[in-house]
């Protein structure tokens, strides 16, 4: 897969291991944490010894090649699956043995790659089915869930059935449901997928705007302009193994992941 040309920064890259990954103005703690952690599925190792924190306030972006690990990683941080080896916390809390309903309930929320609402219940009530995990009021619900609509612009299409939306509109429904659960932190698996240039700019501004309420964000994502806008850091994976973490500008021209997953060509692009 060849990236877009981006502009670039010159900048030493910070290895994956070190404290300061971050720029020097990102200095709020993890927010969630995963430490020393593997997945295997019988004799595949999906992920290898990865340690990555996330701070509170920002978005990180997580990309690689296909079968890098990525929705597994998505998958242990939201319980979805449970590392064979390492931990994972949220705040101060141990959370590896926790069920995907109370990591939600503490406030982690996730979008699927392939979206799957339900397809005969109205877009509101697709929506609510988030908010009722965490509140018993069925009004208060409701509202929570139309203010979610309202935020990702299908507050008009409210009453419809699931059924009959675009895909952008599916993707900005799976949205939606997961804002209605009022997160802490929201995950985001390929959101941007399928949308066109217009769609793709709206998408920005909301994560943006989540973002500058104090939202904490992780993106996996293909789209590299998505990321070189969004993210104030990036951590790519290959084969499994965290192989570079710093500013989106400066690891998009790492050797390793020109080699592992943006083609040559990025290589040559100059300042």
């Amino acid at each position: 897969m060849i990236a877009t040309q981006i502009p670039l920064v010159e900048r030493p890259l910070i290895p994956p291991s070190s404290p300061h990954a971050l720029s020097a103005a990102a200095v709020r703690p993890h927010l969630i944490e995963a430490q020393g952690v593997f997945k295997r599925y019988g004799g595949l190792t999906v992920l290898r010894d990865v340690t990555l924190g996330i701070r509170e306030g920002s978005i990180v972006g997580l990309i690689g090649p296909n079968g890098a690990g990525k929705s597994t990683f998505f998958n242990v941080l939201t319980g979805f699956a449970r590392p064979d080896e390492g931990t994972v916390r949220f705040g101060d809390r141990d959370i590896t043995s926790a069920s995907p309903e109370q990591r939600n309930r503490m406030g982690l929320a996730r979008t699927f790659q392939i979206v799957k609402p339900f397809q005969h219940l109205t877009v509101l009530e697709n929506a609510m089915v988030g908010a009722l995990g965490s509140i018993s009021s069925t009004a208060e619900a409701k509202k929570t869930a139309r203010g979610a609509l309202q935020r990702t612009g299908l507050v008009a299409r409210a009453d419809q059935p699931a059924h009959s939306l675009t895909l952008s509109d599916l993707k900005r429904l799976e949205f939606a449901r997961c804002l209605a659960t009022q997160p802490k932190v929201l995950l985001l698996d390929e959101v941007m997928g399928g949308l066109n240039l217009t769609e793709m700019r709206e998408m920005i501004e909301l994560v943006a705007g989540l973002r500058q309420e104090g939202m904490t964000i992780v993106l996996v994502e293909h789209i590299m302009d998505a990321i070189t806008a969004l993210a104030d850091e990036l951590h790519v994976l290959a084969s499994g193994e965290l192989i570079a973490s710093g500013s989106p500008q400066l690891v998009l021209r790492h050797p390793r992941v020109i080699e592992a997953y943006l083609g040559e060509d990025l290589g040559d692009v100059e300042n």
